[in-house]
Formats: structure tokens, sequence, C-alpha cells
């Protein structure tokens, strides 16, 4: 979960780290460094915190280099943990994004032939190693390769040597791109981090390793040499950019009625354009992901066993690695946003090995979770910076619609006014940016809570789970959500006038007995807000609040409500004073287990 950069080419190597740094943020922002090799010798600045505000830095002007942003995993954020991390002589460098689990026994090993360590950090372990192998005689290169064949668990990293003009990168687990620019490259976590220089790329699978200088780049597996097409990445530097708004989060707020749109044109023809053949010959559905993922995954499994009858079940990605699925005709359907989460890319790997049909719902082409399945069905949200999932989660429900829909036995006149109501939701969603003030108001009475709960039935379960998540993931609020008819099971004991209560009331079977229940959570004095149908008469009776969102047939609610409840979290957090893109001890992309 950290970021990555190497550049090799014609410009300052410090100055395009900073730059590429800055736009990885988002995978890690603890602490950060830059080292660049220069006259025979390698320069490093390292430094605690953030990196965005850093102004006038400079190394000196090499032409290649390292740079690195972190996201702590093994020791506590400091400068001398932070990387790049240096062999004893100083004269190797190494950034790292993963896990070294056999690091330990590496470093008790160097330590015994005399190796000498700085920081906590699994990573240092790398340099050492590489020093080890060239004090043997190997070739830079050759000791780079031989030092991963040691290592254990996750990792990409780029390896820099003072008197060498190449840089070295390994992948296995962790992400790694290639860019390719004319007469210079780049080696980075992430697009955005290249964005500024190049929209042409090679995406590194697993096992593979490049060796990159000024003058070219050569891409082995196993000691071999293997040929790899250049893609052209459809996002632009635009795309990347925060375009006026205070922040990347409400800016990707504000993207969502596009988002919808541009996955409908892409799949939503004269008929939906999913291959069908995913889902032939399939008795079930296992959904697995992480996080928001997760809570999307909950709202497919309500859309496909209502509009295609077909059974699903939905684990927490980390939880079906440890679990031993009975075998069947089951299709795995892992929704990863980055396409790089550990946790689902293991439980899309141990559903290969057992057999399953195993289908990709990300919004990352050339990621890992793409080259794992059998099929992939990409969203089309474009690049999202901040942490909190918002456009990427509309995105996802917007492919799990058209999914519900393709293989639906319904009527095809049902589901032609479904489809026709689903194309009409990016208006709908532009009229609830349309209330952002409205919102934020209401917002104003909340932000002074440290807890509150999000309740609902039904598909609006889920839709109280996502909200709930945005609140605490940035406003750093401690808020729960419940199934409404759970309450009275335990959570009643929380309840009260410094426990607000945020109601997602969908005007469905589920809708008197919500009522029931907001009469029930009153009755304990809770403020309570309704996130409601517009033509909702008879909400403000039994509530304090109400958001209200544009009508629409019950079952698209989640991609309505969901946008109104991610503003609201934003205004919380805004008025809170939090780093809204950058929340505390999260990054973007969980790639660690």
């Amino acid at each position: 979960m950290c970021g990555i950069v190497g550049y090799v080419g014609f410009r300052n190597a410090d100055e395009v780290a900073i730059s590429a740094l800055r736009r990885l943020e988002y995978r890690g922002y603890d602490s950060w460094g830059v080292a660049i090799a220069k006259d025979g010798e390698i320069v490093v600045k390292k430094n605690v915190g953030a990196i965005g505000d850093i102004k006038d830095f400079s190394l000196g002007g090499g032409k290649i280099g390292l740079g690195h942003t972190r996201w702590a995993t093994h020791g506590k954020p400091s400068e001398i943990n932070a990387h790049p991390h240096l062999d004893c002589k100083g004269r190797i460098a190494v950034v790292h994004n993963g896990i070294i689990s056999n690091f330990r026994s590496l470093r008790e090993r160097l330590e015994n032939e005399g190796h000498t360590f700085r920081s906590e950090t699994d990573t240092e372990v790398i340099p050492h190693l590489i020093e080890s192998w060239v004090e043997r005689g190997e070739d830079f290169a050759d000791a780079v390769m031989k030092t991963a064949e040691e290592l254990q668990g996750s990792y990409a990293f780029v390896a820099m040597k003072a008197d060498d003009a190449r840089l070295v990168a390994v992948r296995y687990k962790s992400p790694l791109v290639l860019g390719v620019g004319d007469g210079e490259f780049f080696l980075a976590s992430d697009i955005p981090a290249m964005l500024e220089y190049t929209n042409r790329v090679v995406y590194l699978d697993d096992g593979e390793s490049v060796i990159v200088s000024k003058d070219g780049y050569r891409i082995l597996k196993n000691g071999v040499e293997v040929e790899k097409g250049i893609e052209i990445v459809p996002w632009s530097i635009e795309d990347a950019e925060k375009g006026g708004y205070e922040h990347f989060m409400l800016k990707e707020i504000h993207e969502n009625p596009r988002v919808v749109e541009d996955t409908l044109l892409e799949y939503l023809g004269e008929d939906i354009e999913i291959d069908s053949r995913i889902f032939a010959g399939i008795s079930d559905i296992l959904f697995v992901a992480c996080g928001t993922s997760f809570h999307a995954c909950l709202i497919g499994k309500y859309l496909i066993e209502e509009l295609a009858g077909i059974p699903v079940r939905v684990e927490y990605a980390s939880e079906f690695n440890y679990s031993n699925p009975p075998l069947s005709r089951t299709l795995v359907v892992g929704i990863t946003q980055s396409g790089e989460t550990a946790d689902t890319l293991e439980a899309m790997r141990k559903a290969k090995k057992l057999g399953m049909r195993v289908l990709a719902i990300t919004n990352v082409l050339g990621s890992t979770a793409t080259r794992l399945a059998d099929h992939v069905i990409y969203t089309r949200a474009g690049p999202e910076i901040g942490v909190a999932a918002t456009k990427t989660f509309i995105a996802q429900l917007t492919v799990l619609y058209l999914i519900a829909a393709k293989i639906s036995n319904l009527p095809p006149k049902e589901i032609e006014e479904l489809l026709n109501e689903l194309r009409s939701i990016p208006q709908k969603i532009r009229q609830i940016l349309d209330m952002e003030d409205e919102i934020s108001s209401i917002s104003e009475t909340f932000a002074g809570y440290e807890n509150m709960m999000y309740v609902g039935r039904g598909i609006g379960y889920p839709i109280a789970l996502e909200g709930a998540l945005k609140l605490k993931e940035i406003s750093y609020i401690h808020a729960e959500g419940y199934p409404a008819g759970e309450l009275k099971h335990g959570p009643f004991a929380l309840l009260g006038e410094k426990t607000p209560v945020v109601a997602c009331i969908v005007r469905d079977k589920t809708y008197d007995s919500m009522l029931g229940n907001i009469k029930e959570i009153k009755a304990r004095e809770s403020p309570v807000i309704a996130v409601a149908n517009e033509e909702d008469d008879e909400i403000e009776k039994f509530v304090d609040y109400t958001i209200r969102v544009p009508s629409t047939n019950p079952i698209l609610t989640p991609l309505t409500y969901s946008v109104a409840l991610q503003l609201f979290a934003y205004y919380v957090a805004r008025l809170r004073g939090c780093e809204i893109d950058k929340p505390r001890n999260l990054a973007k992309s969980v790639t660690v287990e």
C-alpha cells in the first residue's frame, strides 16, 4: 500500500519523482523519500509526513532516480524507516511496495555476515541482499534477480546502483507499471504517477522483472526475455487533477453522473453487451470483495436473486481465504476497484485452484485481477484519487445492474422498463448534486457527534452499510450500519440523544416495517435523518431531518441514495476539519493481506 516511482531519462529525476509521488499519495502518506544517482554517488532525501506541500525540492538534478511514499507496515513512520533504503556502503538504493514475509530470517543471516541495519523495516533486507550478490561478483541486474528468488511474500521493488545507468525492478503480487516515453522511461505503482509524461504503458505480470536504461528496456521472466505490447491509457492528466474542486472526493462525487453514462454507453446498446457465456451452466454465484466493493456485492446479491432467481453468496475475500467451499458449478466474482486488492486476488487464486470459473469486475486495465480471471468486465470510472471510494462504487453498481438484467428471467418488457429507468439515473444524480447546499446544511447539525448508526431493510441495508463506512472513513465518527430489524437485538442499548440514526427508507415491501423501526428509535430519543423518496409524504411525521432524492424504481435506489450519503459524509468531514482525500491510517489500494 505504498507508492513507488523510478525514472531514467533526460529530465531531472528528483523533480519527476516529486511530481509522481504527489499523484501517488493516496497509496500512502505517512513518510516519503527520493534518491538520485549522480556522479557515481547516491543522494537521498527522506522526511516524515505528506509530500503535497513540498516546494523547490532539488537533489542536484541527476537523470536517474527513485521515489517512495509510504503507508507503514513494518516500523512506525519515521525518517529512518522511510524509503529509499540503502545497503551498507550507500551504493544501492531500493524502494518497495508489499511485505517480505521471511525478512527476519534474511536479516539475521545478513547480520551474521556483517551487514548493519538501520531501520525496523522488512524492505531493508533487499538492498543488503543485492549488495551481497554484487560482492560475490554478480552483475547488478543479475544480483537483483537472485535477490528476488530469496524473497517470500508480496513485493514490487525498484533498485538503483550508484555507478550503474540502469534501474532494475521486479514484481510479485504487488502492482508495477512501466511507462514508455520518448527517450525516457518510468516505473510506478499506478498510472497517475506518469500521466503527466506519457500514456503509453506496459503492465508487468507476477514473476516478471524489467531492466531499464535511457536507451530502452528488457522484460524477463525466469531469466528469459519476453515481448509485451505497449497499451494506451484512456485517461488524461486532467482526469487525475482536482479540476477546481476543493477535494478529489468532491470532484469524484460530482463525476458520478458521467460514470453511469459512460458505463451504460459501454455496455448498453440495442442489447446488453456482456458475454452471456460467462454465466452459462452455473448453479450459483459467489462474490468475494473487501470494503466498499463488498457492499456493492451485497447489492449485487439482492439484484441477481430478485431479477434472475440465481442463488448468490457474498464473502469477505479475507475470510474466504480461510474457508473450504464446496465444489460446484459456482461462478466466483471478484470485485476490486484497483484490480490489486491483495485479499481479493488471493480469493480469486484459490477459486481458480478449486476449478471454479472466475469473473473480475475492476476499474483498471491490465491490473492483476484482469490477468487472473477467466472473464473481465471493466467499470468506466476513470482514475479515482480520493481514498474513500465514491464514483467507483457507483460504477460497480451500474455494472451489477446490467449483469442482473442480462441474466434475468423476467419478461422482456419489464427488463426494458428497468433499463429505461437506469438510463434516467445520471439526471437524477445531477438533481441530488443540485441539493448540495441543503445536504451541507443538514450535516452542520451532526458534525459534532462521535457516534452514529445507519439502518435499512432489504436493499436499503447495504446502502446503510456503505453510508456508515463513508462517514467513519473520512470524518472519524464511529458509525455502524445495521439491518433495522436487528436494533432490538442489542444495538438499542446504544441509542439515545447522543446517537443519531440515518434511516435509508425505500418505498418497497420493507417500507411499513421501516416506519415501525423509526418509531422505536425515536422512542429512545435518538435524532433521526431519513434518506427518502421525494414523493414520500409521510416520512417527515416520524423523523427530524429528511434528505430527499428523486423518485425511481425502488430497486435502483442504491444509485441515488448512495450519492446523497457520500455528500453527507463529505460535508460532515469538512466541517470537522478532517483530511478528506487522505484519511488517517488508510490507503487507496490495499496490496498487502
